[in-house]
């Protein structure tokens, strides 16, 4: 708050708003590779402190993701994989990303580094957003179900903050408070079971198109930008029920079957309007809670965050999770997981 209200020069009635804002969004910290956003003085790096001079170019941008990304993967994937598996028994990579993209890309930069076996199946899943986590969860059970002796991993990167704008807009606002940077990898395999494994047991889709205009992420000279209309909340208010209704169908299931709901925290808002409508108890969120207070939205890497707590709970046994991510177009992922 205190790096916008000084580089955007705003007024004290602005600054109030601001204020106000970032209060009530419930996040008490994030994470970015870009330093400026935690200094108190004006010797700026990245963005220029001068309003008159350009922002970051989209070369310059991608330039620092190209730096922090591949190095952030690899710490991801060596965490998740430590006493598990060698880097050498990876036979499939999922990389998903919606900050940066280049060719020779993310992926060939984690398997060169990490001296993956250069006949690795990899695939990328690029600029789905919030919800592109679950879509690969899904081809990485598509990908077990088919070579039952699979190991594969998925690598979920953002960095969001390197977008930063320089116009004081409504969406540049929304977004520079809200999103964060932020990596999760997952290893999901037919092999490997502890304590702590969790069964992927299906997936259900849904768009509603028209909510396509109120999030939408697009490529600039400038960098990315960012459409976060503040008609979302009630777009998923609207159409959530409808949603679990379907997916429930989809998986046989009733609601009394479903003990635990894994939602994507993407804002305050959204998860307030989300326990509304389906009538939760007051802590069946708490796990997303404390991922957006402790991360904030970190786009595609944040659903993984909250089914990591879930993984690391000991009050799961006999589970029917029901996990949900949701993105542009207005797309919603969702997902079913219990113990092994």
């Amino acid at each position: 708050m205190q790096f916008m209200s000084s580089f955007y020069g705003v007024d004290e009635t602005e600054k109030r708003k601001l204020s106000f804002l970032y209060k009530h969004s419930d996040i008490e910290k994030r994470y970015s590779v870009i330093d400026d956003f935690g200094r108190s003085d004006d010797d700026w790096d990245f963005i220029p402190k001068n309003n008159t001079i350009p922002v970051p170019s989209i070369e310059d941008r991608m330039k620092i993701y190209n730096q922090e990304a591949p190095a952030l993967s690899i710490r991801a994937i060596t965490d998740c994989i430590e006493g598990y598996i060698h880097p050498s028994d990876i036979t499939h990579l999922i990389t998903v990303s919606c900050t940066g993209m280049s060719a020779p890309g993310l992926d060939l930069q984690i398997a060169e580094a990490m001296g993956l076996a250069s006949n690795i199946f990899r695939t990328s899943v690029n600029f789905m957003g919030c919800y592109a986590a679950v879509h690969a969860l899904k081809l990485a059970k598509l990908i077990c179900d088919g070579t039952p002796t699979a190991n594969v991993v998925i690598v979920a990167t953002e960095l969001c903050t390197i977008h930063f704008q320089n116009e004081y807009t409504a969406d540049n606002v929304a977004s520079s408070l809200l999103f964060a940077d932020g990596c999760a990898a997952a290893l999901i395999s037919n092999t490997i079971k502890t304590d702590n494994s969790l069964a992927l047991k299906g997936f259900y889709s849904q768009v509603e198109y028209r909510g396509k205009k109120d999030m939408a992420w697009e490529l600039s000279s400038k960098g990315f930008l960012m459409t976060l209309s503040g008609y979302i909340p009630h777009l998923v208010e609207q159409d959530i029920n409808g949603l679990v209704d379907n997916a429930l169908k989809h998986y046989g299931l009733q609601k009394q079957d479903i003990t635990q709901w894994c939602i994507h925290p993407g804002g305050k808002k959204i998860l307030e309007v989300i326990e509304k409508q389906l009538k939760l108890g007051k802590d069946d969120l708490c796990r997303s809670r404390k991922v957006l207070s402790e991360y904030g939205n970190m786009s595609s890497p944040t659903i993984l965050f909250v089914l990591k707590e879930y993984m690391l709970s000991k009050k799961i046994d006999n589970t029917n999770i029901f996990g949900v991510a949701f993105g542009p177009g207005l797309t919603m992922e969702t997902f079913i997981a219990g113990r092994q």
